[in-house]
């Protein structure tokens, strides 16, 4: 089985929206979680979805659901108190319910990442299968560089070899799910992303290039970026370009 976990559980602080959390708003007509989650429901090899929302708003997302025709997303899980507690809970809910979890492959994404492709999936699912893992990078563009408390320069890191990390995140859930019983027996908290928890315990992590429009929707220029991207994508299907 091949489950998408879709972490829909941030308030949205960063992008100044008080009436909703950021996943819930809208271009087009469309929140951003739904154009986030219609790439894994029309993807062929995603059997099922499962969505982590913060509880106040599950009411919402289930009639979004029905209203936009999503079908896949068999359950709802509600988010915890970080991004990690959260993706457990989702991650928790699929293994419990599933006929064979050992053998399920779960690709976790950002439902604040909405400008991705079927062939990215499908890359994804690739690659947990001949590797065990599949995490998406873009390559970086600009010069990376770390500081000391002084503000000063240590490291100038070398492009050529320098990815930026994005979703989807992938692997076997078995795998996926040790590594998150061993951070609650080890009292880990805080890890940043999937990735870093399993690099954490050593498990060996294949890359999946992607494009750099694969941008998480943080603040409101990356929603403004969004709208540009998505409406020329539009563009370029309506006149053949």
């Amino acid at each position: 089985m091949i489950t998408a976990l879709i972490f829909a559980g941030g308030t949205g602080k960063r992008m100044n929206s008080k009436s909703k959390p950021k996943q819930f708003l809208e271009l087009h007509g469309k929140p951003i979680i739904i154009h986030t989650i219609e790439y894994f429901e029309d993807h062929e090899y995603i059997d099922n979805i499962a969505v982590v929302c913060i509880p106040t708003w599950i009411n919402s997302l289930r009639e979004i659901l029905e209203r936009f025709n999503i079908k896949k997303v068999k359950w709802i899980v509600e988010g915890g108190d970080t991004g990690q507690k959260s993706i457990y809970n989702g991650l928790t809910t699929i293994y419990n319910d599933c006929e064979n979890p050992e053998d399920t492959i779960v690709l976790i994404h950002d439902g604040v990442r909405p400008i991705i492709t079927e062939q990215l999936i499908t890359d994804n699912i690739i690659a947990v299968k001949k590797y065990g893992s599949a995490i998406s990078v873009a390559k970086e563009r600009e010069t990376i560089i770390s500081v000391n408390l002084e503000s000063t320069i240590e490291t100038v890191s070398d492009r050529s070899v320098t990815r930026i990390a994005k979703a989807p995140q992938s692997f076997y859930l078995r795998d996926i799910m040790n590594a998150h019983n061993n951070a609650i027996n080890d009292n880990l908290e805080g890890m940043i992303d999937s990735a870093s928890l399993m690099r954490h315990y050593n498990y060996p992590l294949h890359t999946v290039e992607c494009s750099a429009e694969n941008i998480k929707i943080t603040t409101p220029m990356d929603f403004y970026i969004f709208r540009a991207i998505y409406e020329a994508r539009e563009n370029s299907q309506i006149f053949g370009l």
